[in-house]
């Protein structure tokens, strides 16, 4: 299943690099799309908001101040779920994408996969 992590950092403390790592470990195929250049175990972080074919999962991994800019893109690329981290809930994101059918889960995605959740 594609997953692609917005807020991917390259910084090896951010959960959201932790999150890619993990991810790729457990065999997902994973798109780190962040601000910054840089690399992720191997993969190169993504800029802008280029089109994605057969996105499953976004976990997000920006606050809800910053989401805004990425509704229409993000609801565009209809996944089937996307995952809120702490500190990235957003009820007004969450509507918008339940209302096109969306799947939300507002749970961390390195426990989800930990325990077999995700």
């Amino acid at each position: 299943m594609k997953t692609l992590v917005v807020g991917a950092s390259p910084n090896s403390v951010r959960y959201s690099y932790k999150a890619v790592r993990l991810l790729k470990h457990f065999n997902h195929e994973v798109i780190p799309l962040g601000i910054r250049d840089g690399e992720i175990d191997g993969l190169n972080i993504i800029k802008g908001k280029p089109d994605f074919a057969d996105i499953h999962t976004i976990t997000m991994y920006i606050g809800p101040a910053r989401q805004s800019e990425y509704y229409s893109y993000l609801l565009g690329l209809n996944p089937e779920r996307i995952i809120f981290n702490p500190g990235t809930e957003n009820p007004e994101f969450i509507k918008m994408a339940e209302n096109k059918g969306i799947e939300t889960v507002q749970k961390c995605t390195l426990v989800m996969l930990n325990t077999g959740y995700f």
